[in-house]
């Protein structure tokens, strides 16, 4: 009874040590198979870490562009104003000069009808001077 118990005992022990081996093989075989996959994330991980460095310093790069160009638009553009306000404030004097020689002329074309009415009016009377001192003996 006792051997058949101990024949029985170590047959179903083998059976568990059989079970336990696969069972070991199994789980070095998932063991094997996840490190696989972590060494796989890990590589993408450090491609993905990669294109983002490489994407930052574009972004980066692309920013001091644009910022250099906004400052030189900007630079340009406080010149253009500064342009803008001289020749606005030169208009206003050669619009101002320009005011001042029409007003000057007017003036002056007033005084010359003036003078030529009043050279008409001395001729008028030299010939009326003359008239009367030819008629006078």
């Amino acid at each position: 009874l006792i051997s058949s118990a101990t024949k029985s005992l170590r047959m179903e022990t083998e059976i568990l040590e059989k079970k336990l081996q696969d069972a070991q093989m199994k789980l070095a075989e998932k063991d094997g198979d996840r490190e696989k996959e972590i060494q796989s994330l890990k590589r993408l991980i450090s491609e993905l870490e990669f294109q983002l460095t490489m994407e930052k310093s574009n972004n980066e790069s692309f920013l001091d562009k644009l910022r250099k160009e906004i400052k030189h638009k900007s630079d340009e553009l406080e010149k253009l104003s500064q342009e803008k306000t001289q020749l606005i404030h030169s208009l206003s004097q050669v619009q101002e000069e320009n005011s001042l020689l029409q007003d000057t002329v007017r003036r002056e074309c007033e005084e010359r009808f003036e003078l030529t009415a009043a050279l008409g009016r001395a001729r008028e009377q030299v010939l009326e001077l003359r008239r009367l001192s030819g008629t006078l003996p």
